[in-house]
């Protein structure tokens, strides 16, 4: 078997969110996580584009979308890009 590389979009609860926490939270949920990277959206609200490197068995990206929805402080996370490495 081999590994996949996702991108997931996370958006934070509101825009007045310390993303440096919320990044450091992330990473200790997920220690697969190899980088993040802020996106701006709107209205100063930005979105961390994170990049992580799981199996590509089934539900491995799946299990991933749903550990980074439940840190506290993230309103959704949701797969952007799916790709073998």
């Amino acid at each position: 078997m081999g590994d996949v590389a996702c991108i997931i979009r996370v958006m934070p609860e509101s825009p007045d969110i310390d993303l440096e926490a919320l990044k450091a939270a992330l990473k200790e949920t997920v220690p697969e996580i190899h980088e993040i990277q802020e996106q701006p959206i709107a209205f100063g609200l930005k979105a961390l584009m994170v990049v992580a490197v799981v199996g590509d068995q089934g539900g491995q990206t799946d299990q991933l979308e749903t550990k980074l929805s439940s840190v506290p402080g993230v309103e959704r996370a949701e797969i952007v890009e799916v790709t073998l490495t």
